[in-house]
């Protein structure tokens, strides 16, 4: 799944009568070597993927399974959608991080995902870590999402827009700053220009080589932490996000509680079939 630009983030979605070995799961991602390999089953097994409402979901990336992935679900709802033409008005998904359902919206996906709260982080247990991914660049906020094992690190809002699309992370100094497992991602975000267009209210960038991958291009679980963090700050729940990769995203979040609606949209690139 992509943009016809090249932009937003690639996903494989495979739809399998059956479960498979977790071995083979793996090896299927790894060979994809996309950020995500998604793997969608029907729960009932007199159901088919045009008729059932529920579905168990799994995401590999080419080294592990993740407990939450966010453009790898849009791309699963939109072959049921739009490929499998599934009449359902609301599809489920049953996953590592729980329910998660999906609607369309007019030319959009709406996923409902959970919200992640983060707490501040003591500067000097994660201060190589900070180095590794934003050098000497000062910081306006620093938090911890343990939910989400995510560091959050906000640059000062004397930073311009160029101080986060200009960050060159060392994947190997980031890793071996923290090998403990409670860090799996970083997320670096700044402030937007909601008043000048498009009016975004927030940009961000996410890493995670612990999960073998630099950089993620578009990231929605990164936005269940971001979508609160900012929320909070600017006051209001409907926000307009961009995530300022080399291929770059839109993402359109709503707060709503406990949870998060996330839209976005698809665009389908290749068909096939595997053989196993």
């Amino acid at each position: 799944m992509d943009c016809a630009d090249a932009a937003g983030n690639p996903a494989a979605v495979c739809l399998l009568q059956k479960p498979l070995s977790e071995e083979l799961y793996q090896k299927i991602a790894t060979e994809m070597n996309l950020p995500e390999t998604a793997f969608v089953i029907c729960k009932n097994t007199s159901d088919s993927f045009s008729t059932a409402s529920r579905f168990s979901l799994r995401w590999f990336t080419p080294t592990n399974e993740v407990s939450l992935c966010g453009h790898a679900t849009l791309a699963s709802s939109a072959i049921l959608f739009y490929h499998k033409k599934n009449a359902n008005r609301v599809i489920v998904f049953d996953t590592l991080s729980g329910e998660l359902c999906n609607r369309i919206r007019g030319d959009c996906i709406v996923m409902d995902f959970p919200i992640y709260t983060s707490t501040p982080q003591e500067p000097h247990e994660v201060a190589e870590l900070v180095k590794a991914v934003v050098g000497d660049l000062p910081l306006e906020d620093l938090q911890y999402s343990e939910d989400s094992k995510t560091l959050l690190l906000r640059l000062a809002d004397t930073c311009d827009i160029s101080a986060l699309t200009s960050l060159k992370p060392d994947p190997e100094r980031m890793m071996k700053s923290e090998h403990t497992g409670k860090i799996k991602g970083v997320s670096v975000t700044i402030k937007g220009a909601p008043d000048s267009q498009p009016g975004y209210d927030f940009f961000s960038r996410f890493f995670t080589p612990w999960n073998g991958i630099t950089e993620d291009p578009v990231t929605g679980s990164a936005h269940s932490i971001l979508a609160k963090y900012w929320a909070d700050r600017l006051g209001k729940q409907r926000l307009l996000a961009y995530q300022s990769s080399s291929r770059g995203g839109e993402l359109d979040l709503e707060v709503k509680g406990h949870r998060l609606d996330i839209a976005g949209r698809t665009v389908f690139i290749l068909q096939g079939t595997l053989s196993l």
